[in-house]
């Protein structure tokens, strides 16, 4: 089915058109608010029903928080596994010759190049990079979702980076081996990375339930991919984390995006059976 063709694209025929559910329903053919398996459909219905006692931006925000929670002590979880296999031959045995291979590639330029590049992803520039995407995607569209959607990606991803390093308390690559600014926090997880992930994920997807081009939906993605990945390798080479660090983050930042994306999935979901049934509010 073309763009041309797809629900997207008849969306302006809808009466309920100007709505934010008509806009955001679907992504191409794939009909968010329609849920498959039996969880699912209860799980929205429960949904539905908390949105009548809180209104469906305040059931969104009990969603998020109850998702926090869960993906914070998931990260207790990955902390204890992660114990385990530092200490036998497995994936750490991969920390020590990728950062070899890095060492042995840096130059003067690159290092540079990479240093302020990874600041992007850090605890100054990636908020204010959010908090930018946020206030021009609430101005635009005239609704609070993309702060509940970006804002819970990011609040969740340093719930998630703050307990790991709590936890673990790994020490970094020793500072001869790492380029300078050096940084003394605990190295498990890699936040640049974790926060990377989930938050550009987070924009990438805000953006992409508005764009009705297949083509530019899969570019906006690949933007997101391609900068969360690039972030984390700019940790491996200028030897601030090790190559387990940020492999964990890519696995938690994406684990915490689904939990974002579906607890969206779920707003919308409610708010078109409140649309249905008269009771938007």
């Amino acid at each position: 089915m073309s763009d041309a063709e797809s629900p997207a694209g008849k969306a302006d025929s809808r009466p309920e058109a100007r709505t934010e559910v008509a806009a955001e329903r679907y992504v191409g053919a794939k009909d968010l608010t329609r849920w498959d398996s039996r969880l699912g459909r209860a799980v929205a219905a429960a949904e539905h029903r908390l949105s009548g006692l809180l209104g469906a931006h305040g059931a969104l925000i009990l969603i998020l928080a109850i998702g926090a929670a869960i993906a914070a002590g998931a990260t207790v979880a990955v902390a204890g596994i992660y114990d385990a296999v530092t200490e036998v031959d497995g994936v750490a045995g991969l920390d020590r010759p990728m950062l070899h291979a890095a060492m042995n590639v840096r130059s003067p330029w690159l290092d540079t190049a990479a240093t302020y590049y990874t600041d992007i992803g850090g605890v100054i520039v990636m908020p204010i990079l959010a908090s930018l995407a946020i206030v021009a995607l609430v101005i635009q569209r005239r609704e609070w979702t993309p702060l509940l959607v970006i804002g819970g990606a990011g609040v969740g991803s340093l719930l998630m980076t703050v307990a790991g390093k709590g936890l673990v308390g790994r020490a970094r690559p020793k500072l001869a081996d790492a380029v300078p600014p050096f940084e003394h926090s605990p190295s498990f997880p890699s936040g640049h990375t974790l926060n990377a992930t989930a938050i550009a994920g987070a924009i990438a997807y805000v953006l992409v339930l508005r764009q009705a081009r297949r083509a530019t939906r899969a570019l906006t993605v690949a933007v997101a991919v391609v900068f969360a990945f690039t972030i984390g390798l700019s940790r491996i080479y200028l030897g601030h984390h090790w190559f387990t660090d940020v492999l964990v983050a890519w696995m938690l930042g994406l684990g915490w995006l689904a939990v974002v994306i579906t607890a969206h999935r779920l707003y919308l979901t409610s708010r078109k059976k409140q649309i249905q049934t008269g009771e938007a509010r």
